[in-house]
C-alpha cells in the first residue's frame, strides 16, 4: 500500500488534537531493569546505568505541589522500582493526595534488596499495573527471558496475599498485555475473560483489569522488526487499521512525559524518540519562556492547551481499538 505520514492522515480526516488539561503525569525515572525483554521500545536492561537523581526527583514532587490539576503520577521505568529515589516520590506524591501508580514488571519482588518491595507498595495504596505479556509460560519466557512466568504467578500471588487485586479491595492491581510479534492486539475485552478464567482456574490469581498495549515501532521492537523482516508489513498494518475515533482519546491528550533527566515529553514514545514537546527543532513556548524540562516551569497546569507533537509511531496509539498506557481507547472494537 501507498504509506503516508501520521500528519498527513490527521489532516486527511480533519483532526488536530490539542493536549487538554494536565491531569496524569508520567515519569520514566530511569533505564536500569533486571530484564531485557524484546518489546521493550525504553530498551531497558540490567547494563543500563541512567536514573533519575534526587535533585530532579525533588523538582517533580514540587511541581506537583503547585498543580492541583494532576490527579495520578505514573511511575515507569526500567524497572522502576530500581531508582534509589523511587520510594522518596511515592511517599512525596501520595502525602500530597495523588494517586500513584507502579508500572512493575513483577520479577523485580524477588532481586535482592527488593523483598518488602510488595509491603511498602500496599503500605501506600500504590496502584500496581503489572506486565504479563500471555497467561502461557512459553510465550513469556519468550519475550522476557526463562523463568519469568513463573516468577511473575508467584509474584502475582503474593500480591494477591497483600490484598491487591481482590474485589472491593482498594489495593488495585492491573496487568498489561503486549503481542509476541508484529499484530495488534485482540480486544481487550474478550481477553481479558481469558486471562480470569486461566490465571484464576491455574493459579488461584486474581486482578482488577486488563490492559491491551499495542508494541510500538520504535527502538529494540523496531530492530526485531527489521530483523524479521516485517518492518514494512507492520507499519503497514497499523496504518491500514487507523482508527478516528481513537485520535481524540490519546493518553497526550492529558498527560505528560518527564524523563530521567528532566526534560518534558508529549508522551514516553516521543521521549525515547527524544522529541521534546513543541518538536525537536522548534521550542515550545510558554508565555515568554523556553518550555523543555521541569525547571523550565512553575506547574505542569502551563502545559495545557498546547499543541502535541506527532510523527508515525503515532500510529500505534491510534490503530484498531487504540492503545494507551491504561490499554485500549475503545475496548470493545477489535483489529480489521
Amino acid at each position: 500500500m501507498t504509506r503516508v505520514s501520521f500528519r498527513e492522515t490527521l489532516t486527511t480526516h480533519s483532526l488536530s488534537p490539542r493536549r487538554r488539561t494536565v491531569t496524569t503525569v508520567q515519569v520514566n525515572n530511569g533505564r536500569l531493569c533486571n530484564l531485557a525483554c524484546l518489546h521493550c521500545h525504553v530498551e531497558a536492561g540490567p547494563k543500563r546505568t541512567e536514573l533519575m537523581d534526587e535533585q530532579t526527583t525533588d523538582r517533580i514532587l514540587e511541581l506537583l505541589s503547585n498543580s492541583p490539576s494532576v490527579r495520578t503520577v505514573d511511575i515507569t521505568g526500567g524497572a522502576p522500582e530500581m531508582n534509589p529515589f523511587f520510594r522518596k516520590m511515592v511517599q512525596g506524591a501520595r502525602a500530597q493526595g495523588r494517586e500513584v501508580i507502579d508500572r512493575c514488571n513483577l520479577t523485580i519482588l524477588f532481586e535482592p534488596g527488593y523483598e518488602d518491595l510488595g509491603e511498602f507498595l500496599a503500605e501506600h495504596s500504590v496502584q500496581i499495573v503489572a506486565s504479563l505479556p500471555c497467561y502461557s509460560s512459553e510465550n513469556v519466557d519468550k519475550q522476557r527471558g526463562r523463568g519469568t512466568f513463573s516468577e511473575s504467578i508467584e509474584a502475582l500471588q503474593q500480591l494477591n496475599a497483600l490484598g491487591y487485586g481482590k474485589e472491593g479491595s482498594p489495593l488495585k492491581l492491573d496487568l498489561v498485555y503486549n503481542p509476541i510479534g508484529a499484530t495488534l492486539p485482540p480486544p481487550q475485552d474478550g481477553l481479558a475473560r481469558d486471562y480470569r478464567q486461566r490465571l484464576g482456574d491455574d493459579f488461584g490469581i486474581v486482578f482488577h483489569e486488563l490492559y491491551t498495549i499495542t508494541n510500538m515501532p520504535i527502538k529494540r521492537f523496531r530492530r526485531q522488526l527489521e530483523q524479521w523482516g516485517e518492518l514494512e508489513g507492520y507499519m503497514n498494518l497499523l496504518q491500514e487499521n487507523f482508527n478516528p475515533a481513537a485520535v481524540q482519546s490519546v493518553m497526550c491528550r492529558d498527560l505528560i512525559s518527564v524523563g530521567y533527566t528532566g526534560e518534558l515529553y508529549d508522551c514516553d514514545f516521543n521521549q525515547m524518540l527524544e522529541i521534546p514537546i513543541g518538536g525537536s527543532s522548534e521550542l515550545c513556548e510558554i508565555g515568554q519562556s523556553k518550555a523543555h524540562t521541569v525547571w523550565d516551569i512553575s506547574s505542569f497546569e502551563e502545559l495545557a492547551n498546547r499543541d502535541i507533537v506527532f510523527d508515525d509511531h503515532c500510529f500505534g496509539c491510534t490503530a484498531g481499538s487504540g492503545s494507551s498506557c491504561g490499554g485500549a481507547l475503545i475496548p470493545n472494537e477489535g483489529m480489521t
